[in-house]
């Protein structure tokens, strides 16, 4: 039944009113009807797909639909009302504004939920990580500038002027960003830390004052790291973004460890050699690949000195393997009955 037909029905009644409610009845159910056909349509259709994009979607326009629909219904019934004519023009405004903002929150919505899926799918596929704080700061950028858009429409739509109020606004914008120049300062090195990845969350990194610690968050304003001690150090993304950062988990999470030892004089080499190597591959965290090696580099005051390399998975693994290896080497050693020098000194007294 369309439109026409239905206000044409709605003429034969006299009473303005009864006449109004028929029209927002009859046309609020026309409307709700086409939506339930659409929308089982809809997810017939979305039944075939292997994505969750659409169903997503559907989810989130239903209930907004519905109402945009009964905004509708509304509109048309009002047309069959006699009012005063400011009434009636406030009236018809606030139902336009209604329709905008509803128009508004449905697009950010699917915008919002198609960018979301868009870097789940990317994150995926090329198994790169996109920090959770990057999307927030899409998702809060995108929803101020539908809000900013949708009220600017509406002022328009109830005669204020636009242009005034944007000059005024830019007046504003710039003595609020010199008031918050800092803070802003922040806020663009946080985004600028996140797209450059350069520091994420759960790497070691080292500060220039020495400081070791993990990355607990990268937020808009600060950063958190996670001290050796346990102590949690809130620092300004600004100051992280001015100084030099030393990243032990990138380019790869994995860390080389140089383990020095030294073994006495006459001590058979090929089997000190032998022994560490076998030791240093029964280590939990090493991996194989670069290999281990072990290397025989001096012949030292007291001691014939080696140095054993090896790669392990990660930083936070590598103090707890330093200490195993160390264990290992010293017993393994002692068994194998090869000694551990300490340095000494042998004096020697000449009789007259």
């Amino acid at each position: 039944m369309a439109l026409g037909q239905i206000i044409g029905l709605a003429t034969y009644v006299q009473n303005d009113f009864l006449r109004a409610v028929i029209v927002f009845v009859l046309l609020a159910f026309v409307l709700r009807l086409a939506l339930a056909i659409i929308e089982k349509i809809f997810v017939r259709l979305t039944a075939r797909t292997k994505t969750k994009l659409d169903d997503m979607i559907y989810e989130a326009t239903t209930k907004p639909l519905t109402i945009l629909a009964t905004l509708i219904a509304l509109r048309a019934a009002l047309e069959e009302i006699s009012l005063h004519s400011a009434l009636e023009r406030n009236t018809n405004l606030a139902i336009y504004s209604a329709i905008v903002a509803i128009i508004g929150y449905i697009t950010f919505v699917v915008v919002d939920i198609f960018l979301k899926h868009s870097w789940t799918i990317v994150s995926t596929k090329s198994k790169i990580k996109i920090d959770k704080a990057l999307i927030g700061i899409i998702h809060s950028t995108l929803k101020i500038f539908v809000i900013f858009f949708v009220v600017l429409y509406i002022l328009d739509l109830w005669g204020v002027e636009i242009l005034p109020l944007l000059g005024a606004l830019g007046v504003a914008g710039i003595a609020v960003a010199l008031a918050l120049q800092p803070t802003l300062g922040n806020m663009f090195a946080g985004v600028a830390m996140i797209l450059d990845r350069s520091v994420r969350v759960g790497d070691w990194v080292v500060l220039e004052d020495g400081t070791w610690g993990v990355i607990e968050k990268v937020g808009i304003r600060s950063t958190k790291i996670r001290s050796f001690d346990n102590e949690m150090l809130v620092i300004p993304n600004s100051k992280i973004a001015d100084s030099i950062v030393r990243n032990v988990s990138l380019p790869e999470p994995k860390v080389r460890v140089v383990l020095p030892f030294g073994v006495a004089y006459g001590s058979n080499i090929d089997k000190v050699k032998k022994i560490v190597l076998a030791e240093i591959k029964k280590l939990k965290h090493v991996l194989d690949d670069p290999k281990p090696s072990v290397r025989f580099l001096e012949m030292g005051e007291s001691s014939l000195n080696f140095k054993a390399f090896f790669y392990v998975d990660s930083y936070e693994n590598r103090y707890a393997t330093i200490d195993e290896a160390n264990t290992r080497i010293y017993n393994a050693l002692n068994k194998a009955g090869i000694s551990i020098p300490f340095p000494q000194m042998d004096v020697h007294l000449k009789k007259e």
